[in-house]
């Protein structure tokens, strides 16, 4: 694993504990200035605890420190109390994390935590281009009105009504998403048509909700494959990011088809779809082509298990690039 890229991280969880200690600091110099008698108390509190630890240490008499402990408990209920009467909620004063389950350590036993491997996932792929475009795009900057509502003959039903219908597909989908249901997408149609506007919009909320997403174009996905595959000297971090390709919660790939067709990308699309699939993961694909053509240009095994394994959701309609 590139060190640099380690520390760094290590060094952003560290600047995180310390916004989180600046944060509650002025929470309490703020209630402290607002709240009579709260400064008295929580120096009650501080001695309390003190009294209670050097007990523990030089005589613990187990009835003596659990009146004591029984003390303290009746202090901290009055401090809520305090709290609430002066129109606070009761956990106004604890310290908030940005990841719960490791409280902003980046480890849990040892072991990284998922907000951790999120953190180098991000690094690792170089997404911060992708994280600026998250900002624009996200479900909350999905607009329904930017799809024509006029009925398109051949399809039978408006742009819009089939964005509809998709987007409740895209909601089952996340609302899903830590089910072993096999429910995996393949998003097809022209370009300019919100493909991947909904795919940036489906990384941005599960990747919120801290899950490990994988963001790749096919042509840079088999690009990393080859170099793994055929590189001499494959650094750690070129090793790391194959293997996440295989175990990252949600691989999007965007662009299937554009990729040189090959017996090795043949070889290689098969392999990882399979294996994901075979272990639970969850996949989203989009192209460019048509059923038809996907068919004409993957090998039978690829196309079958794609369209047998994944929801095929055509969009239709004009270019929205064109009308926005």
């Amino acid at each position: 694993m590139n060190n640099n890229i380690y520390k760094q991280i290590i060094r952003d969880y560290e600047n995180l504990r310390n916004k989180n200690l600046i944060e509650q600091k002025n929470r309490y110099l703020e209630v402290e200035e607002k709240v009579k008698g709260f400064s008295e108390l929580e120096n009650e509190i501080k001695q309390k605890v003190i009294e209670t630890a050097l007990l523990q240490i030089k005589n613990p008499d187990k009835n003596t420190v659990k009146k004591l402990t029984s003390e303290l408990e009746r202090l901290e209920k009055d401090k809520e109390e305090l709290l609430i009467k002066a129109g606070y909620k009761k956990d106004y004063l604890d310290m908030r994390y940005s990841c719960k389950i490791c409280k902003d350590q980046g480890f849990i036993d040892q072991k990284r935590c998922k907000c951790f491997n999120k953190r180098l996932t991000l690094k690792l792929f170089d997404q911060s281009g992708i994280s600026h475009v998250l900002e624009r795009e996200n479900f909350k900057s999905f607009n329904y009105e930017a799809f024509s509502d006029q009925i398109d003959a051949k399809e039978g039903m408006s742009p819009r009504q089939n964005i509809r219908d998709i987007m409740k597909v895209v909601e089952l989908f996340i609302k899903t998403f830590d089910k072993k249901n096999d429910m995996n997408l393949l998003f097809y149609g022209k370009p300019g048509l919100g493909k991947t506007f909904i795919s940036n919009c489906i990384a941005k909320y599960l990747m919120e909700k801290n899950k490990q997403v994988i963001y790749m174009t096919a042509f840079s996905m088999v690009k990393h494959m080859e170099d793994v595959k055929f590189s001499k000297n494959v650094s750690e971090d070129a090793k790391y990011k194959y293997d996440l390709l295989y175990g990252c919660d949600l691989l999007i790939v965007d662009d299937l088809g554009v990729e040189l067709s090959t017996s090795f990308t043949n070889s290689e699309i098969f392999n990882l779809i399979n294996s994901r699939l075979l272990r639970g993961k969850k996949n989203l694909i989009s192209t460019n082509l048509d059923i038809k053509d996907l068919s004409n240009t993957y090998t039978d095994r690829v196309f079958s298990r794609v369209y047998q394994k994944f929801t095929a959701l055509k969009f239709f309609g004009k270019d929205l690039r064109t009308i926005l």
